[in-house]
């Protein structure tokens, strides 16, 4: 089993940035994030591959925000750039066990057998 614990999670004020960072126990092969805001399904955001060429973005996330990961401490991180207040949502990270997906296939929910206890951010106007 492993465990994932996500940090830097916080306030922020529109246009300003967070970085997000997500320590998993163990090794994992993709690794990405997805959030929920209050009222709404969870939804994705970002993942990575265990090669980090292999990326997938949501569109909301394109362009603001970076992953990226760190084999070698199984770490991945979210920088989040020109935050907006609908980026406000609880986020969380995810692992999986198939070193096998790419693309659209990173955005899948159930391809991710391990799941953080989430972060809060919130932008305001």
């Amino acid at each position: 089993q492993v465990q994932l614990v996500e940090s830097g999670g916080g306030l922020v004020q529109a246009g300003g940035s967070l970085r997000l960072s997500c320590a998993a126990s163990g090794r994992t092969a993709s690794m990405g994030w997805f959030r929920q805001a209050p009222g709404k399904e969870r939804e994705f955001v970002a993942a990575i591959g265990w090669s980090a060429g292999n990326i997938f973005y949501a569109d909301s996330a394109k362009g603001r925000f970076t992953i990226s990961r760190d084999n070698a401490k199984n770490t991945v991180y979210l920088q989040m750039n020109s935050l907006k207040p609908e980026d406000t949502a609880v986020y969380y990270c995810a692992a999986g066990r198939n070193y096998g997906l790419g693309g659209q296939s990173l955005a899948t929910p159930d391809k991710y057998a391990y799941w953080g206890q989430g972060t809060q951010v919130t932008v305001s106007s």
